[in-house]
């Protein structure tokens, strides 16, 4: 394949997107219907936060159901896609001298799945799921995505899923709907403006960007899948927005495309 693979980030926001017809879901399925169909799809998901570099390397990865409090019918969702031992063994190679295990437990969990499901509905796409290093600072998961940019060429696309802005701690629960808050509108328009000027370094720093920030990544687990897709972006490519939007208040449902 000699066409570039873009990179994109996905806000997933609640896993029950995984089963409803929404402006969300419907941009995902849009996106898939746009893509040259990729060899694989390597994902790195704001819900395999643990110590340590992995990669799932297992021929047919389980569908993990890592939440609680849903119904009974998200519980009972397959996303029955191959694995990829290959890809695997790839990622092993570009990040070396890093170490990385090549997993045979974890699965795909719903950050991968539940949009997937919606991207590729027939899961008959291979998938890798990547982990992201709780112990490593923001530098670190950039300079890991720069290094998977090979794989743009091999026909494997890079997908992050996370959320730009995800504090659950100000969440609204329940079906009513809100706006959202003045700091998680800030944040994202500060980090629209980041990402369109290529101010890869203000983003790594998310850090210092004052008291929104904080406030819409509390914690870093969803907001780091963004770091490895900006380092996956090349001279000249531009950056879109294919969906937008906000969930209960403090979840940015954000996408990012590049390439």
């Amino acid at each position: 394949m000699t066409n570039v693979m873009p990179v994109i980030f996905f806000g997933h926001g609640n896993p029950m997107n995984a089963l409803l017809d929404n402006t969300y879901t419907e941009g995902w399925a849009s996106i898939g219907r746009s893509l040259l169909r990729p060899k694989a799809v390597l994902c790195v998901s704001a819900h395999w936060y643990s110590p340590g570099t992995a990669v799932t390397a297992m021929p047919n990865p389980r569908t993990i159901h890592d939440f609680g409090g849903f119904p009974r019918e998200l519980h009972q969702v397959q996303y029955p896609a191959p694995g990829s031992p290959e890809l695997a063994e790839r990622v092993s190679h570009l990040l070396s001298p890093l170490a990385v295990e090549l997993d045979q437990s974890w699965g795909l969990d719903h950050g991968t799945w539940s949009v997937l499901r919606h991207v590729f509905p027939a899961a008959d796409i291979p998938v890798a799921q990547l982990s992201i290093d709780e112990t490593r600072a923001p530098e670190f998961h950039y300079e890991v995505g720069k290094r998977l940019s090979p794989l743009r060429d091999e026909g494997v696309l890079i997908v992050g899923s996370g959320n730009l802005v995800h504090n659950l701690h100000t969440y609204a629960w329940g079906r009513r709907e809100v706006e959202p808050f003045d700091w998680a509108v800030r944040f994202e328009q500060l980090a629209r403006e980041l990402l369109l000027k290529g101010d890869d370094a203000s983003l790594v720093g998310y850090e210092s960007l004052g008291p929104d920030a904080l406030l819409a990544a509390p914690t870093p687990d969803h907001y780091l899948p963004l770091l490895y897709v900006i380092g996956l972006r090349r001279a000249g490519e531009a950056v879109t927005f294919p969906v937008e939007g906000f969930d209960g208040g403090s979840i940015s449902m954000l996408c990012v495309s590049i390439g």
